[in-house]
């Protein structure tokens, strides 16, 4: 915990443990991201921050509106309800007061809303690294394990090693339970298994433990696995590939080709109808295909495997 987190969970962290039933899965994101702060902490954090944003966004946000006058620029056109007639003398103080109060609830919750889900995508970015460097990090295990290289001793090298990423910190992992809690190999491989957030490692892992307790040959295992899990990263790539060439054809079709035709369309209709401001070509030019393109880029980023 830095200095931040602590003064949170003594602020009111304490009051939080009785909280951890009702927030499962954010202890188990907490987990699978491997984050080190302790759960009624990252709870009081949220919390206290939440609370410290939305006062900020609604003083400043309420100040704004009164010095700019922002209520005084509603005008009652038309039937109105008697009861704003009423409250016309009071509709700055009113006014103000109701955006502070909504700029305190939105800014807030959203505050509230980031430190709930930041640790789930967290974690999702190391399942699809663990997924992606598994099939490499088990061909490093097969062929330490076919040197005679102990199992623990196996996991222990594959953690010090930085070109296997997370499946590496997960290895990691699983030496710190046998090393610093005393835990035999065994146990040590079921409490990483159940903290990982990849089912790939958590499933080989989960088959190395039964391995060892059958007695069966855990070298075999490893290259059962290692053989498995290339096949299926192979397959994998090729659906990718195929899935991007379909999206690159999309966007060619709606992006390039489909805005072009609308930008002349719109054009020859402007000059046709003589209208001096284009409203809608400005939309298509400015914010359509920006936001567009945007929307493909975000897409292929978060389909695309990592390296």
């Amino acid at each position: 915990m830095n200095s931040y987190e602590r003064f949170c969970f003594n602020l009111i962290g304490h009051n939080l443990k009785k909280k951890r039933g009702d927030y499962i899965s954010l202890r188990n994101d907490l987990m699978g991201a491997r984050m080190t702060t302790p759960f009624e902490a990252y709870l009081a954090t949220a919390y206290v921050s939440s609370v410290a944003v939305g006062l900020v966004a609604a003083v400043l946000i309420g100040l704004l509106t009164y010095l700019l006058r922002v209520p005084d620029m509603i005008v009652y056109r038309g039937a109105v309800p008697q009861v704003l007639y009423a409250l016309n003398d009071y509709k700055m103080l009113l006014g103000t007061a109701a955006i502070t109060i909504i700029s305190l609830l939105v800014f807030g919750g959203l505050t509230y809303l980031i430190f709930l889900l930041y640790p789930g995508i967290k974690a999702g970015e190391r399942r699809r690294n663990i997924d992606a460097t598994l099939p490499y990090a088990i061909n490093y295990v097969t062929a330490m394990s076919s040197a005679g290289i102990t199992p623990d001793e196996v996991f222990r090298l594959l953690g010090q090693s930085t070109i296997y990423g997370e499946s590496a910190v997960e290895a990691r992992y699983i030496s710190r339970e046998t090393d610093f809690f005393g835990k035999d190999l065994l146990e040590a491989l079921r409490s990483v298994s159940q903290a990982t957030p990849s089912e790939r490692m958590r499933e080989f892992l989960q088959g190395a433990v039964a391995s060892i307790s059958s007695g069966s040959n855990l070298t075999e295992y490893f290259r059962t696995k290692a053989h498995q899990y290339t096949l299926e990263n192979n397959q994998q790539q090729k659906t990718f590939l195929e899935t991007l060439g379909l999206i690159a054809e999309s966007y060619v079709t709606a992006m390039v080709a489909g805005m072009l035709f609308l930008i002349i369309l719109q054009s020859v209709m402007t000059i046709l109808s003589g209208d001096s401001n284009p409203f809608f070509l400005y939309i298509i030019i400015y914010l359509i295909v920006p936001f567009g393109s945007m929307m493909f880029v975000i897409l292929i980023s978060s389909m695309t495997p990592e390296v």
